[in-house]
């Protein structure tokens, strides 16, 4: 177990952070998630096409990229830090899904569909990611994992606009035995939960610089507010947490990444995700009440922070559910 990104990480961080502040500020995040596909279409072309973001954790055998599930978390914590609205957390959770339970014609069949930057989502229980934009839908009912055609989708609004979710109604749907539910599904819950952690990284991070820029900028009774000691020790605070949830964040996805003992992934996962999200709602916070006034007006981004933080909590699974698997 490394604590420290390898040089082609750190190049893969640094040319995703570039793309993202060119193509998804405050005015493009907001674009985009008000638009009909709730994304940016360039931007997402761009970062298949280019980069191959989607096609990081396949194997070279399915087209892939043939990296690992730790460099999709990578560019996960990026598109956090950023608040992009983009379908890579649904593709890569139904794509892991696949790889550990789908029969090998499956792979075959919808891997390389996936790597070339196709959106793919899974049904697990209450809403679905992206499910009125995905090509390709698989789900787990009972035993089985199966691919779903034909599905009815509707559109969920929900209070995070840069989150896309959705319901399919499958009782009209044509759907396919592609491979094993049980295996399909413990994976894409354990990597949904540590793509989540990866968001609320980005999204600390992102919240504690606005916090400190701002700071730094404000003044009160003749001094940036910044040099106080009360705003330092918060903000210190917030910083110490982020540290912690991105080392735990790290762990968890090389734990999944390297998959030699799926209990101590496990493990580390529910206990990355119990951190991470919950620092990130710590952060927003924090933003929230050391930006004062101008905080809480829809031209600030402070509002999108917190929807994010919370929003995350819900996709798999609350903090204080993750503590549960730890003590359990």
């Amino acid at each position: 177990m490394r604590f420290a990104l390898s040089e082609e990480q750190a190049e893969l961080a640094s040319t995703i952070r570039s793309l993202l502040e060119k193509r998804a500020d405050s005015t493009g995040v907001r674009a985009a998630s008000t638009s009909p596909t709730g994304h940016d279409e360039v931007l997402w072309s761009t970062l298949c096409e280019q980069i191959g973001v989607a096609a990081l954790n396949i194997p070279e055998e399915y087209d892939g990229a043939g990296a690992t599930f730790f460099e999709t978390a990578v560019v996960l914590e990026e598109l956090g830090r950023s608040l992009a609205p983009s379908p890579l957390l649904a593709t890569v959770v139904a794509a892991e899904a696949l790889l550990a339970g789908g029969t090998e014609d499956a792979k075959q069949r919808l891997l390389p569909r996936i790597a070339a930057g196709e959106i793919a989502t899974i049904v697990l229980d209450g809403p679905v990611l992206d499910a009125d934009r995905a090509a390709i839908v698989l789900a787990v009912i009972g035993d089985d994992l199966v691919e779903v055609t034909g599905a009815t989708a509707t559109w969920t609004e929900s209070m995070d606009q840069s989150v896309r979710l959705g319901r399919l109604d499958l009782a009209t749907a044509q759907t396919a035995v592609v491979g094993d539910g049980a295996a399909a599904r413990t994976r894409a819950e354990l990597v949904g939960a540590a793509a989540v952690s990866a968001l609320a990284v980005g999204l600390s991070d992102r919240a504690l610089q606005m916090t400190t820029d701002y700071t730094k900028e404000r003044v009160q009774f003749g001094r940036p507010i910044g040099s106080f000691q009360a705003i330092k020790h918060r903000l210190a605070e917030v910083f110490a947490r982020t540290e912690l949830a991105r080392s735990a964040s790290w762990a968890a996805s090389y734990a999944l990444a390297e998959g030699e003992d799926p209990a101590e992934a496990a493990f580390l996962t529910h206990a990355a995700a119990s951190y991470a999200l919950e620092t990130a709602q710590l952060a927003a916070s924090e933003c929230i009440q050391l930006h004062g006034g101008i905080a809480i007006t829809w031209e600030h981004d402070a509002h999108l922070v917190f929807k994010r933080a919370h929003s995350l909590s819900h996709l798999f699974g609350a903090p204080h559910r993750h503590r549960e698997s730890v003590a359990l």
